[in-house]
This record gives structure tokens, C-alpha cells and sequence, in this order.
């Protein structure tokens, strides 16, 4: 059974994020250094965390294994300072370099996500490593989305490892749209889900 993640539950969440997207074909290659370095990328994702707490949005497994953030419609990921944070970790840990691709990249992903219908958007889906495989991370999507369908709210998602793909589909989502990291040219496929996955 899922749970509302609370402020005690940061540092978890945040392990989990971290480890999880070490070797994602997209934030992998973004967030690490030319010498392998990746001791920056919790700090990198820290304010999305604890923007989405602010929502109450985070959700845990049981076991704290697996953890989803969804942010409401409208809502933004995170406020203006938790944004200058993610910066200054991207101008002070990276190579020069990266700062304008990271820039595209996140213009990439606000361009690419619908204005409307009010939705929920699927910020994180993430897996600890250690319990990869025994589908905890399907199962906390799929109560996410059962409550959603309660609301009658659709659902979106970016999707930066093809290999998820068929998994967001057996959940319901379909593919709409595709676009590129400016880092690696790693496709990234938008994904929508209407109300009962239909």
C-alpha cells in the first residue's frame, strides 16, 4: 500500500532517485562528470524532492523501496529558489559546457508537456537497484493511477529510457510525441493516459 511521503522521508526518496537514474540514458549522461564523478547528482535532485512535498505528491511504497511524484495540474515542480539550487549545482559541479545543454534540456521538457486538459504529471517513477525486478515500482504506478482514475484525471509522463516504454504502456499510457537531449540526442517519449487508461 502506498504512502504519502513526508519531510522525514526525503533523504530516502532521494537515495532511491539518485541510484535509480545513475545509468538512465539521459539523466546519466547529463549528470555525469567527464571523470566519472556522479557524487553531485543527490544534491542535483534534492529540491525536485522536496518541490513536490510541498504537493504532497510523494509516494512510497511499502518497504521503501519503490517512489512516484506526480505534481497536481498547474502546479509547479518547484519554487524559484528550489530552481536556483538545481543550478548552481549544475554551474558548480559540471563542466562548463553542460550548463547551456542542461538549459535546452529543460526547455526541451517544459515545451514538451500539454497545457491541457488538467492532468497529473508523472515527475518520477524510480526504483531502488536493490529491488529491481520484483515489479515494486508497477505496482505503486498502478495504485497511483487507480486513484487518479477515481478523480477522473488523465495522466502524462516523459519517459527517458525506452526500455520503461512497454511498461507505461501495459499501464495505459500511449506515446504522443518524441523529443531529443541535446547532451546525447537519447530520445525521450512523451506519454499520455486518459482516464481508465483507455
Amino acid at each position: 500500500m502506498a504512502t504519502i511521503a513526508g519531510m522525514h522521508d526525503v533523504d530516502r526518496v532521494v537515495e532511491i532517485i539518485t541510484l535509480a537514474f545513475a545509468t538512465d540514458p539521459v539523466w546519466g549522461v547529463a549528470l555525469t562528470r567527464p571523470d566519472g564523478r556522479t557524487d553531485h547528482s543527490s544534491a542535483y535532485w534534492r529540491p525536485y524532492v522536496e518541490g513536490a512535498m510541498l504537493h504532497s505528491t510523494v509516494y512510497l511504497n511499502e518497504g521503501s523501496s519503490a517512489v512516484s511524484i506526480w505534481i497536481p495540474p498547474h502546479c509547479d515542480e518547484m519554487t524559484k529558489g528550489q530552481e536556483a539550487e538545481v543550478l548552481s549545482v549544475v554551474e558548480n559541479s559540471l563542466p562548463l559546457g553542460s550548463t547551456p545543454k542542461m538549459l535546452e534540456l529543460w526547455d526541451r521538457f517544459a515545451i514538451a508537456q500539454p497545457q491541457e486538459p488538467p492532468h497529473a504529471y508523472l515527475s518520477f517513477l524510480a526504483t531502488h537497484p536493490d529491488h529491481r525486478g520484483g515489479g515494486v515500482g508497477q505496482q505503486l504506478l498502478r495504485e497511483n493511477l487507480d486513484a487518479f482514475d477515481a478523480q477522473e484525471l488523465p495522466t502524462y509522463l516523459e519517459s527517458t529510457n525506452p526500455a520503461n516504454n512497454h511498461r507505461y504502456v501495459r499501464a495505459g499510457f500511449s506515446p504522443v510525441g518524441l523529443f531529443e537531449s541535446p547532451f546525447n540526442n537519447a530520445p525521450i517519449t512523451k506519454m499520455w493516459r486518459a482516464v481508465g487508461g483507455k
